[in-house]
């Protein structure tokens, strides 16, 4: 674990506590039913909080290697954030799951190279299976297909 750890887990932990409480403020309708568009954005961000929360822990536990610091790979982290980017950008034109598969892609041959089939069977169950408890089982909207 590194210092770079421990400051993401308290960005990432404030991201999720400032998500969740602009998330329970929103004035939502759900007409009758019980699950709402609110409810699976604060179960992800509470979900965010907590895994934040453990590697904040994990890395305050961990002791930093005596001798030969770990090199931050930037080439990586700039890959991922411009892929962030183009997700954030396409997710409209192209719709989420597409834009979805492709961000998870990109991100699973950047962190290990290889593994195209599995990659991108993994991407393909997470991406269809969040669009679908979410639109199908949580009644809530996503960009569609563009076709």
């Amino acid at each position: 674990m590194s210092t770079f750890d421990r400051y993401a887990s308290v960005v990432f932990l404030g991201l999720g506590i400032a998500v969740f409480i602009y998330i329970r403020n929103l004035e939502i309708s759900t007409a009758g039913s019980f699950i709402g568009p609110k409810e699976f954005p604060a179960l992800l961000s509470l979900i965010l909080i907590g895994l934040s929360a453990a590697n904040l822990v994990a890395a305050l536990r961990a002791k930093m290697p005596s001798g030969k610091a770990k090199k931050l790979e930037y080439k990586k982290f700039l890959i991922i954030f411009i892929a962030l980017v183009l997700y954030a950008i396409l997710l409209e034109p192209i719709g989420y799951v597409i834009s979805t598969f492709l961000f998870l892609m990109v991100g699973f041959q950047t962190m290990e190279k290889g593994g195209y089939v599995k990659s991108a069977l993994i991407a393909a169950a997470i991406a269809g299976g969040v669009y679908y408890l979410y639109v199908e089982v949580a009644m809530g909207v996503l960009p569609p297909l563009p076709f």
